[in-house]
């Protein structure tokens, strides 16, 4: 977005209608284990790597969605254990923060000024896209407003 890079390639989720037959775990079980994760202060993506990589009761869940019928962030509304931010706007925010308080220190830094407002910029943007779902309607971004929330 912000750069001349032709940016890379992802890969795609194989299309699949079920889960496959050597992960047969209980859905109960997996939305206990979501909730689990999410009170022990992890995000949805590390929720998504751990249920991958540990599995419930040693059995990986390859895809939640395909074994619950539900996406993380789903479960964790359904079980009031999601966030007040969504996740990628938190994380930026946190990065918004932690570039204006290293231009404080360091004014000269031009390179670190210009990575700031390119992150302020996608903050913005994503605020504008979740205003009003995960927002409230009068939701700006500032730098104080950022910090406090975070």
């Amino acid at each position: 977005m912000h750069t001349g890079r032709r940016g890379s390639s992802g890969s795609d989720n194989p299309t699949a209608d079920e889960p496959p037959e050597w992960s047969d775990v209980d859905d109960d079980a997996v939305e206990e284990r979501v909730v689990e994760l999410a009170e022990q202060g992890h995000d949805p993506s590390q929720i998504g790597q751990k249920l991958r990589d540990e599995g419930v009761k040693g059995t990986p869940v390859p895809d939640v969605k395909l074994a619950t019928g539900k996406k993380v962030t789903e479960i964790l509304d359904d079980n009031d254990a999601g966030n007040d931010l969504p996740e990628d706007l938190r994380n930026l925010l946190a990065r918004a923060v932690r570039l204006n308080e290293h231009v404080d220190e360091n004014p000269q830094d031009h390179q670190n000024k210009r990575a700031l407002q390119n992150t302020e910029s996608k903050v913005r943007r994503l605020v504008d896209y979740y205003r009003g779902d995960a927002l409230d309607e009068d939701f700006k971004y500032t730098y104080e407003r950022a910090k406090e929330l975070l």
